[in-house]
């Protein structure tokens, strides 16, 4: 059996490129570093640590007003993996300063998390692992 990869990129579907973008940009403190529109969507790509992508896509096809739901069958959350306590804090002073609603910090016996959904729904978490 070959190595499994690393994840390269994520690309979440969202209802509005227009308002998705800038609550991204807000996030991530960044702009797209690209933008691709070969397909019936259009897509803006960020640029994350080591080389890693982050994509909100578009579709032409969009059932308008459906939203994500983490109970349905398909993605429950995006964890982004926090080296230690006080990254995951300082993602929690950065969302407060950029002033996007989250869940605070969560204690768990298997680690901190810290929960935040974007203007579809789409759930992303800050995570540190306990041990």
């Amino acid at each position: 059996m070959p190595a499994i990869p690393a994840i390269h990129h994520v690309a979440m579907s969202v209802s509005d490129l227009a308002v998705s973008e800038p609550f991204y940009a807000k996030l991530f403190g960044a702009e797209p570093a690209m933008t691709l529109a070969d397909g019936p969507f259009r897509r803006r790509v960020f640029a994350l640590a080591d080389g890693q992508l982050f994509g909100l896509t578009q579709h032409e096809a969009a059932s308008g007003d459906d939203r994500f739901d983490p109970v349905r069958v398909g993605l429950d959350h995006v964890g982004f993996g926090c080296a230690d306590a006080d990254a995951v804090a300082a993602w929690r002073d950065h969302l407060d300063s950029v002033g996007i609603a989250h869940s605070g910090i969560v204690e768990a016996d298997y680690g901190l998390a810290l929960s935040v959904k974007d203007p579809d729904g789409n759930a992303l978490e800050f995570f540190m692992l306990a041990g």
